[in-house]
């Protein structure tokens, strides 16, 4: 893992159940080895980043959408739900403050202590990508 985030949620059932829903500010820590690999990230980027859901269940492959249980079962791969086989989350967050290995990130619903695995530049538009310096 590459770092873990700080945030002030601090269990699932705080975290809004998308990141457009009014997920808080929140930090990333990176480990300290890492800091070349942020040389080119700025404030104001939009990136992506992905977490392991550490706090999944793994065993679930089946879920009522948004907890909804008014709504049918549905398999696990066709919503965002962190109970899934392999708990990978994907946050599309702006960057708002980078302090050495740490980035300040907007509306991440992320609890805290939720490990980094990845982070990503988001893809621009199709035709604009080979001139795109990611």
């Amino acid at each position: 893992m590459l770092g873990h985030v700080s945030s002030p949620l601090a269990d699932r059932s705080e975290a809004p159940r998308q990141g457009d829903e009014g997920g808080p500010e929140a930090v990333v820590r990176l480990d300290p080895d890492l800091a070349p690999a942020l040389a080119d990230v700025s404030v104001g980027d939009e990136v992506l980043l992905i977490t392991w859901l550490d706090r999944g269940d793994r065993s679930v492959l089946r879920v009522h959408p948004r907890n909804d249980t008014s709504a049918p079962l549905t398999g696990v791969f066709s919503t965002r739900s962190p109970d899934r086989p392999n708990p990978l989350g994907l946050h599309q967050v702006r960057v708002l403050a980078i302090e050495g290995t740490e980035l300040r990130v907007s509306d991440l619903e992320a609890v805290d202590g939720t490990p980094i695995v990845d982070i990503k530049s988001t893809l621009g538009p199709i035709g604009s990508r080979c001139h795109d310096r990611r």
